[in-house]
């Protein structure tokens, strides 16, 4: 079977990580700085996927970059067409025992609106955090439509821009209002035809109603270091309004752990221990305090 194309085919690549200052690692469990980042941070890259790669080969990269890696692997039903897609108990048990006693976060990349029926609230619970994006959109037919696909235009009506911008943003704020996840990765990303002018559609009210809602209801957003996004202009706002951030390299091997956009932006925003993401304790993640 030909899988679609991969997210990964449209990623930028990032450099290696350049200095930074120093600020406080809120990581337990994260030790010595990065021998690439010049400072006393422990980097940490909380969007890195196992394709094309073994556990191995991760975490020795992860030792030689100095960047502690969040395993995050694609779950949901297997409409969802991925190399690997965790799809029930069983198979995110396999998953969750397989990086049990290496130095990794625990995490998946939830897909659609419907993963959560896959698996039990006690699973889940295993899991540091649960990701997920809004780059798979309601086609014209209301089925999945991954907007990053050359058919993509064709299967969602974006003839007025301004119409599906707004439907997007609407679209943002449903799946965190509707599903219990901890992180919303590659924050502002947006299709061919509309990326070339992101100023014109990310628009000051567009961005407070993405904001508010990830303040509401506790998500974090990635500094995504692939896409370079989102632009100093949302994180401003972002910050001011209190939200977490998170690093995140969207990398498969060996691109994971490549931060430079995520660590420029930390410095421009002055960002402190306080304001990056830390997994909640049992009993508090999203899967536990938000009913599925």
């Amino acid at each position: 079977m030909t899988l679609p194309i991969s997210r990964r085919r449209f990623l930028a690549r990032a450099g290696s990580v350049s200095a930074f200052s120093a600020f406080a690692c809120p990581w337990p469990g994260v030790g010595a700085a990065s021998p690439q980042s010049g400072s006393g941070f422990a980097l940490v890259d909380l969007h890195v996927h196992l394709d094309n790669s073994t556990l191995d080969q991760v975490l020795a990269l992860s030792q030689e970059r100095g960047v502690k890696f969040g395993i995050v692997e694609h779950a949901g039903t297997r409409e969802n067409q991925y190399p690997t897609v965790l799809s029930n108990d069983a198979e995110l048990g396999r998953y969750l025992a397989m990086l049990d006693g290496k130095p990794v976060f625990k995490g998946i990349q939830a897909e659609w609106t419907d993963w959560m029926g896959c698996f039990s609230r006690e699973t889940l619970a295993r899991l540091d955090y649960v990701l997920t994006d809004a780059m798979t959109f309601p086609g014209r037919d209301g089925q999945r439509v991954k907007l990053w696909e050359p058919d993509a235009a064709r299967r969602v009506d974006m003839a007025d821009k301004q119409a599906f911008m707004d439907r997007f943003v609407d679209w943002h704020e449903e799946i965190m209002d509707r599903e219990p996840f901890d992180i919303l990765a590659n924050v502002s990303w947006l299709p061919a035809g509309l990326a070339e002018d992101w100023e014109a559609y990310w628009t000051p009210p567009r961005m407070k109603r993405v904001i508010d809602a990830a303040v509401k209801h506790g998500v974090a957003l990635e500094i995504s270091s692939s896409y370079k996004l989102p632009k100093v202009p949302f994180l401003t706002r972002a910050k001011a309004a209190g939200v977490k951030f998170t690093f995140g390299s969207n990398g498969r091997y060996p691109k994971m752990g490549q931060l430079d956009y995520s660590v420029l932006m930390a410095r421009q925003l002055e960002l402190k221990a306080s304001d990056l993401f830390t997994p909640a304790p049992d009993g508090q993640k999203a899967v536990q305090r938000r009913k599925a």
